[in-house]
């Protein structure tokens, strides 16, 4: 089913399991019928309302005949018809099959949208301790660039070696003999 297709022709698929639904019992079927009379008597007057609540008349039937008369009121009465009862009944709402196929239909497409997104946006799957690491990197590199020259770097050595803590060896004794070496040159001024 496409998004082309409209309630008229929803409403004539939908028919045979609305009249067959146990959930489409007469309270519910009175308070379809009184909505489109109160909001909508154009689509149906109190003659045809009344016609329509008549417990005399079984509720299968009754509703047969409401569906026929939306369906000859055309497109208008059939959407009022799909409003109330999403209204009335969402659960009936949203069983019928032309809304099973449109949800499937929207679930496939979505599950499609989200696949190729999240395939899209994921860096790396390495987690959040390789981020931490790298950052701490990234920022001990910078410590030693701005510190590098100045007597500061002394002061900063513990620091620079607390955050080689989370490196792989061979980039924490790059990071730690830089820091001794810079050291070392203070010490022989």
């Amino acid at each position: 089913m496409t998004d082309i297709d409209d309630y008229h022709e929803q409403l004539q698929r939908d028919a045979h399991f609305l009249c067959s639904d146990q959930r489409m019992d007469t309270e519910l079927m009175d308070r379809l019928v009184l909505q489109l009379n109160r909001i909508y008597p154009q689509i149906l007057s109190d003659k045809e309302a009344h016609g329509f609540r008549k417990l005399s008349v079984p509720t299968k039937v009754r509703l047969a005949e409401l569906l026929k008369h939306l369906h000859r009121k055309g497109e208008e009465a059939c959407h009022e018809f799909y409003r109330g009862l999403h209204i009335h009944a969402e659960d009936v709402y949203s069983s019928l099959p032309t809304r099973v196929i449109q949800k499937e239909t929207a679930d496939a497409k979505w599950s499609n949208t989200m696949a190729i997104h999240q395939e899209r946006y994921v860096l790396n799957d390495r987690g959040p301790m390789f981020f931490l690491s790298c950052f701490s990197f990234a920022v001990g590199i910078a410590m030693l660039y701005y510190y590098g020259e100045g007597e500061t770097l002394r002061s900063t050595s513990p620091f620079l070696h607390c955050s080689a803590a989370r490196f792989s060896k061979g980039a924490k004794d790059v990071f730690i003999s830089y820091s001794e070496v810079g050291r070392r040159k203070k010490g022989d001024c």
